[in-house]
């Protein structure tokens, strides 16, 4: 085969499968926008949508409420550490 047979055969090829090609991702799309306007898909995602803010309150809640434990637990060990004078910095000048 000679290089312009081979070029035409692959230009031909390209041309006919790009519009195949097309032609699926049109009814793909065409059959998901159908999905995405039912009525009971909306009203799920506007479900999941719901809950999912609800989680994520909760989770910040409990991640406040755990970082406000670790603050006051961090301030009750530094408060330990110097209370029986050995945890600070050394006031004696050594004269």
């Amino acid at each position: 085969m000679s290089k312009l047979t081979v070029a035409v055969i692959f230009a031909a090829g390209y041309v006919v499968g790009a519009r195949a090609g097309r032609d699926r991702y049109e009814q793909i799309r065409a059959q998901a926008q159908k999905v995405a306007d039912n009525p009971r898909v909306q009203s799920a995602a506007g479900s999941a949508k719901e809950k999912a803010g609800e989680v994520a309150a909760t989770a910040a809640a409990a991640a406040k409420d755990k970082a406000a434990e670790a603050v006051d637990a961090a301030k009750e060990r530094v408060g330990s550490d110097h209370a029986d004078g050995t945890g600070g910095p050394s006031t004696s000048t050594g004269i």
